[in-house]
């Protein structure tokens, strides 16, 4: 494996047997679908180990999803974990089973409330206790572990799941409290009903603006079992898709998404987890289609904002299904959807309907038990229990989510909203057992977003009003019938569910104010069609297809939709008019203010960096990731950190900007984003060019490019390049860097892209300057410098001018190197400047400035030392040494037989090795036929060699084994 993504460790208590099968089986999985697996199975290696040999070869290599129902990912070890329920007394079996539906898959926290209005005796719960599968808590009941929780649910009959979901759908009375009733309601339906569809459709919509995601997931997916209308249960399985997708559930949504054929969902996925060309076009379609049914009519597309791919997929609504309520018997009942979607729970073979605890009808709803289900009567509820009346529907209580209600049955006031979730996500706690990983490791898929308490007032700084936000991509004052609008208010934090598997890196929750999206400006453009333009430039991004983002902006002319400023800068930068683009990515990097839309805030950061203002991008990305948690979006937090990668490259602190990488990298794997992962891992290729470490530099760079390669993803494959570049340039292989630059500005769309050539350029004309290019080098720099002229950034400018200074003759490129170190005094990148300060002193050593080279490659080693990057800290210690100047001890870097050449003798031999005869190195160094000769013969003395080949196989030998220095 190139990067280690996986979580942690897992439970010591695990067999070593098992943890080995399951290691052994983990390599023969891509990078992806090992995170993927863990996190399907709460990190238990024995399921991990049971469900790889059932994977097709397809979702081995992630080009299908994994399974999501429990019978499916781990059957043994399922029913293992039912016989040891089926050995406990009844009683205590029937509190496992409420207390297990209180929690699963949907967290209520209504266990104590149900517990006390059925009057029953939790000393029954001794028994589970005794036998280690669960015991009481403060809170309710505590699991020994996930597998054990979801087989005491899956133990009971379907007529009393039907039961003890009932019991919880009457004590959750509160009004913040709808949601969770309309699921035990649905939960407890024992057939088709389109009263209840509706009434669950409708407290998914609420979830989803309150920024529950995973619960509105849910809900639509019972709404869908219930639904009667198949077309109707298509576009409400499509919708949960859109919520699964949003909350960073990519398996449960491809699986979802295949029941239907919506393009902006297709679109989407294959944008984050597919060929980008494809996503492209399946976004330009939706926008057209979008555009034509017009917002929020029909079954287009319509969704809400709220960050890269977040949409509640609508259609005729919930609403329009026939809400007649009367429910089919209980043999024809969809069964309860369980963690694997809507309508795969265990049918009553599975149940264990001769074993299962029973819970009385009296008084419960309408509809009957059916004869198979009367079977083995167990353990019954008291009549009292389930009595007075039907449970209240979401017409009798449709409040404010975020209201703090007092629970029926309860003389405590229950903590709703989206601190509710971290007060209390479930009553029946799960701690970690034999066999699985703790629950900050490997998040639960179906675990509900867990929100901190409500943040303290935000500073000063952060409580000013944001910048007013881009017509392209406010959302609109209202959201269409259908639609799922983004909240008003949205919380102000909110932890993504996919945690960092590693506690040096994890990301903080936020604490960002999030600002109410400002109103559409155009009335005719629909936000939703103006977010899947969002979504077809960021495919056209990934691309480097010039034309793609051409005919985007065509399509936006001819439908009257504002184009991201991103999408027109681009087209702007590609084409030459670089004045144009300036005004347009400038209007774009200037939405970027604190709690806007995740969306704006992502192509602020990209057009922050094409300006060079790289500290306005590091701000946008950061808070485009902070304002995606606070609604509940995790899937837009690895996104975020890709592009924030491109502004940490050079700011000198590579190790810790790495470590974030390494973090979002895992964040992109466990939620299904496999583009963004390749993306990352091109991100961490550079890093490592920047560190010196040239084995996972190539080990990263063909991980990525092998797999940008094969999606079309022209941006990571042309990032993997540059890095392979910059590590040759760094170390002293001019030539070999200079081939892959220039390769790397004639590949076409999909395997390069022209925003990295472009960044690139500096590092191609020094190159193509080490090697006597001259004229290619003063091309690159005509162009690059007419760009940062235009753009004006100071970094931009600095290396425009170091280029100028590697270009110019002698004493002429020391006032080059005086304004590029002016210039670099006012910006960011310190790690180039440190690069400028190494060339200028090694200039001024060649024209015998000994003092001032002295001082400038001092800065640089300081500089480098600091960066942790050895190999670039040992050209200035060469340097150093050529002047007589002790350098002190080299930190890191092996000890190769070129390490006691001298700067100039180092730069002589590598020429020389690559071909170069004396005339030629001399006129490039601007140095003497005759001095070169001495400094060959001086080479040879010190290496023991006699001959230019023996030369060319000892440096061979030392770039191979990375140790490698040159001046």
């Amino acid at each position: 494996m190139v990067t280690p993504v996986n979580p942690p460790p897992l439970d010591r208590t695990s067999p070593p047997q098992l943890t080995n099968a399951w290691r052994e089986l983990a390599a023969t999985l891509a990078d992806g679908v090992r995170v993927r697996v863990l996190r399907a199975v709460y990190g238990d290696p024995r399921a991990a180990a049971e469900l790889v040999p059932r994977l097709t070869d397809r979702q081995a290599t992630g080009l299908d999803p994994l399974p999501t129902d429990p019978a499916e990912l781990a059957p043994s070890l399922l029913r293992e974990r039912r016989a040891e329920i089926r050995t406990l007394p009844d009683g205590t079996r029937l509190l496992l089973l409420l207390a297990a539906a209180d929690q699963y898959p949907v967290p209520t926290d209504a266990f104590l409330r149900a517990v006390m209005a059925a009057r029953l005796d939790t000393r029954s719960l001794d028994a589970a206790e005794a036998a280690g599968i669960a015991h009481a808590g403060a809170g309710g009941v505590v699991f020994r572990d996930a597998w054990t929780r979801i087989a005491a649910y899956e133990t009971g009959s379907p007529a009393d799941r039907r039961d003890v979901h009932r019991l919880l759908a009457r004590v959750l009375g509160g009004a913040g409290e709808t949601p969770w009733r309309s699921w035990h309601r649905g939960a407890g339906a024992p057939g088709p009903s389109g009263r209840l569809a509706a009434e669950l459709g409708t407290a998914a919509r609420k979830a989803a603006t309150a920024g529950r995601l995973p619960l509105a997931r849910a809900l639509t997916e019972r709404a869908a079992a219930l639904c009667p209308d198949p077309s109707e249960q298509a576009r409400l399985l499509t919708r949960a898709a859109g919520y699964a997708w949003r909350a960073g559930d990519g398996e449960r949504a491809r699986r979802l998404a295949a029941a239907g054929s919506e393009d902006a969902l297709t679109g989407v996925l294959a944008l984050r987890a597919g060929n980008a060309g494809e996503a492209f076009d399946a976004l330009v379609s939706a926008v057209v289609r979008v555009e034509a049914a017009g917002a929020g009519e029909g079954g287009a597309g319509s969704f809400a904002s709220g960050g890269a791919g977040s949409f509640a997929w609508g259609g005729a609504g919930i609403g329009a299904v026939d809400g007649g309520g009367s429910a089919a018997s209980g043999a024809g009942a969809g069964p309860l959807p369980t963690d694997g979607g809507a309508g795969s729970a265990v049918g009553p073979a599975e149940a264990d309907p001769g074993a299962g605890p029973r819970a009385t009808r009296a008084g419960v709803g309408t509809g009957s038990r059916s004869p198979e289900a009367s079977v083995g009567a167990g353990p019954r509820l008291a009549g009292a229990a389930f009595g007075g009346g039907t449970p209240p529907s979401a017409a009798d209580s449709d409040g404010d989510l975020t209201a703090s209600p007092v629970a029926e049955g309860e003389g405590r006031s229950r903590p709703t909203g989206v601190a509710a979730d971290r007060a209390s996500p479930s009553t029946v706690r799960t701690s970690p057992g034999p066999g699985e990983a703790p629950a900050d490791a490997v998040p639960v898929a179906s675990a509900a977003v867990v929100a901190p308490a409500p943040a303290p007032a935000p500073s000063a700084g952060l409580a000013a009003p944001p910048a007013p936000q881009s017509a392209a991509f406010a959302a609109p004052a209202s959201a269409p019938s259908g639609a799922t609008a983004t909240p008003s208010a949205p919380p102000a934090a909110v932890v993504s569910p996919v945690s960092a598997p590693r506690a040096a890196v994890a990301i903080p929750a936020p604490t960002l104010p999030v600002a109410t999206p400002a109103p559409t400006v155009a009335p005719r453009t629909p936000a939703p069609a103006t977010h899947l333009l969002a979504r077809a430039t960021e495919a056209a991004i990934y691309t480097g297809d010039l034309r793609r983002l051409r005919e985007a902006v065509r399509v936006a002319d001819r439908l009257g939709v504002v184009s991201p400023g991103t999408l027109g800068g681009l087209v702007a930068a590609f084409e030459g008019r670089y004045e144009d683009a300036r005004e347009l990515l400038e209007a774009a990097a200037g939405r970027c203010g604190p709690g806007g839309d995740p969306t704006v805030l992502i192509h602020a950061g990209i057009a922050a960096l094409l300006l060079g203002d790289h500290t306005r991008a590091a701000t946008a990305t950061l808070r485009a990731a902070a304002s995606a948690r606070a609604r509940g979006t995790p899937v837009t937090v690895p996104q975020a950190m890709e592009f924030r990668a491109y502004a940490d490259f050079w700011t000198g602190r590579p190790r810790a900007c790495e470590a974030a990488v390494v973090d979002a990298l895992w964040q992109a794997h466990a939620t299904g984003q496999d583009n963004g992962a390749c993306h990352l891992q091109a991100a961490l290729a550079m890093f490592s060019a920047l560190t010196g470490d040239a084995d996972l530099c190539h080990e990263r760079a063909a991980s990525a490019r092998s797999y940008a390669l094969a999606r079309g993803l022209g941006l990571p494959a042309a990032l993997a390049q540059w890095a392979l570049a910059y590590l040759d340039l760094s170390s002293g292989r001019f030539a070999a860097a200079a081939a892959r630059l220039r390769a790397l500005a004639g590949f076409g769309p999909g395997h390069g892209h022209r925003a990295i050539r472009h960044l690139a350029a500096p590092h191609y004309v020094e190159a193509a300057v080490r090697t006597g290019d001259t004229r290619v080098a003063r091309l690159a720099h005509a162009d690059y410098h007419r760009w940062a002229s235009a753009v004006r950034s100071p970094d931009d400018l600095a290396l425009s001018a170091r280029c100028r200074a590697l270009l110019a003759p002698g004493a002429e490129a020391v006032d080059h190197y005086r304004v590029a170190l002016d210039l670099h005094s006012h910006g960011t990148r310190d790690f180039e400047r440190a690069r400028t300060e190494l060339l200028f002193g090694s200039t001024l050593r060649r024209l015998r400035r000994r003092t001032e080279a002295r001082d400038r490659l001092h800065s640089a080693l300081e500089a480098f030392d600091s960066f942790g990057a050895p190999h670039c800290a040992a050209q200035a210690r060469s340097e150093l040494r050529a002047l007589g100047t002790p350098a002190g001890p080299r930190r890191t870097g092996p000890d190769t037989p070129i390490a006691g050449l001298t700067a100039q003798q180092l730069l002589v031999a590598r020429m020389a090795a690559e071909g170069a005869t004396n005339r030629e190195i001399a006129a490039r160094l601007a140095l003497s036929p005759r001095t070169i000769d001495h400094h060959l013969r001086g080479v040879f003395t010190r290496l023991g060699i006699r001959s230019r080949i023996e030369l060319v196989r000892l440096i061979a030998e030392v770039d191979e084994s990375g140790g490698g220095t040159t001046g």
